[in-house]
């Protein structure tokens, strides 16, 4: 069977940075940043950024572009006869697992983009009025399912026609839409009256508010942010060229997810400030975006209904934009995976897991209502699928990539890939090495040990 291959360098580009830009970017990158001190928290996240994220992504994308195979075929093919195989396994679960209830929260965009067209928000004052639409909506037994199989089947219809004309295809048309969506946002939000304390919070760092905790935090957003650990960027990796520069495509993508969650910042706090609101920590979540940032834009486009129209539905477009180019990488995880270890066309891998995606939605989507009362260690479904990706599938494989990569990979092998067989400089070489067998995964330990409050 051959193997495809992204058609262009800006496709792999923006293919590769769509998988890293989702929903973490609009919603948990700027409650981080509001819980954090602002502007420190920036500078502290970018330096994490570098000390974290670039070197495994970049430990990915050497990983995927090597082999040309599947995330967990690649690891068997880089180490055979050991262990290592199911670090590749585990980014294929991970993918599985997180695309089913993210799903869910990608469908909460469709009804609420239809909510704003509608201009559903006009009149309401309160916060309670905002509650009540979600929870009415969230614990509904048919719409969120309606909402996560068109989520899905979106998916699932740009996966089925491959590689250059799927994936790079549609992902040369999404990015640029939510860059344009984003920066028409930003103009709107810094412009209104009012805006300027929250333009000052993000641009204006305080260090003294920089402690040990503001530090994990960043840590943790950081690594979340990139989607590293969860088989994407590795897969997609297996499609770029050889000639693909490593290093400059993955400080490409680094950039564009940063800049795409500063962006973000520069739509909500300017807003927030307008409206003469204050993001509290509770605000994290799906209540930042179907509860608080509505009540937020009415307030702060009040006196002009038009505009509150508008960007309201631009933003919740916006959503669905960014959801979609990460259900898009999460879904070829898993199908990349099925074609090529158990020789199925890639129609069907497809469809097994568009179905698997649906059935496990069905469940957390209805942890909101029929099955809230479904709890272990008192969380629901949803609640547990979240707490498993989050706190272990995902810095977990993280630090198992860049323990691969820094101890066992052969070091001329990697030397040869980075540099494209000695074509392209790279004198940061040594200094890799280095982060990723010492500074990377204690890092990551670190922020392992803090979510089960160990550390």
């Amino acid at each position: 069977m051959e193997r495809e291959n992204f058609g262009s360098k800006i496709g792999a580009i923006l293919a590769a940075a769509g998988s890293a830009v989702g929903l973490g970017n609009i919603w948990r990158f700027p409650i981080e940043t509001g819980r954090n001190g602002g502007a420190a928290f920036i500078l502290v996240y970018i330096g994490c950024i570098i000390l974290l994220g670039m070197p495994i992504m970049m430990s990915e994308f050497l990983i995927g572009r090597h082999t040309q195979s599947n995330t967990a075929r690649a690891y068997q093919k880089l180490a055979p006869g050991t262990p290592w195989k199911w670090v590749g396994r585990l980014g294929v679960f991970t993918g599985f697992f997180i695309l089913s209830y993210y799903a869910v929260v990608a469908g909460w965009t469709v009804e609420y983009a239809l909510l704003a067209l509608g201009n559903q928000f006009q009149g309401m004052t309160t916060k309670e009025e905002y509650e009540r639409v979600f929870t009415d909506f969230s614990s509904d037994p048919v719409w969120p399912i309606v909402w996560l199989i068109v989520f899905i089947l979106l998916t699932h219809f740009v996966i089925v026609r491959g590689v250059a004309r799927g994936i790079e295809r549609w992902s040369k048309v999404l990015m640029p839409l939510l860059f344009i969506i984003v920066a028409v946002l930003v103009v709107c939000s810094v412009s209104m009256p009012g805006a300027g304390s929250g333009v000052e919070f993000l641009l204006r760092p305080d260090f003294s508010k920089v402690t040990g905790k503001v530090v994990l935090n960043a840590m943790g957003q950081a690594f979340y942010s990139l989607s590293l650990g969860m088989g994407c960027l590795c897969t997609y990796a297996s499609y770029f060229d050889r000639k693909t520069n490593l290093a400059k495509t993955t400080l490409q993508v680094c950039i564009i997810d940063t800049l795409i969650a500063l962006m973000a910042g520069f739509i909500i706090f300017p807003a927030a400030a307008a409206a003469n609101y204050g993001l509290a920590p509770q605000d994290i979540g799906p209540n930042l975006i179907f509860i608080t940032l509505p009540n937020v834009f009415q307030h702060a486009f009040g006196a002009v209904p038009a505009l509150a129209y508008v960007f309201s539905a631009m933003f919740y477009l916006l959503l669905i934009v960014a959801a979609l180019t990460s259900t898009i990488s999460m879904h070829e995880v898993v199908t990349s995976y099925m074609s090529e270890e158990f020789n199925l066309k890639r129609s069907r891998s497809a469809l097994i897991e568009t179905t698997l995606s649906i059935v496990l939605g069905i469940f957390c989507a209805l942890s909101f209502g029929k099955l809230a009362d479904w709890r272990l260690l008192d969380m629901t479904i949803f609640d547990i699928f979240d707490w498993t990706a989050s706190n272990i599938c995902l810095p977990v494989g993280g630090m198992f990539i860049a323990l691969f990569t820094g101890w066992y990979l052969d070091r001329q092998l990697f030397r040869d890939e980075i540099t494209n067989g000695g074509t392209v400089r790279a004198p940061y070489f040594k200094v890799l090495i280095f982060v990723l067998r010492y500074i990377t995964p204690l890092l990551i330990l670190a922020i392992i040990l803090s979510n089960f409050g160990l550390f």
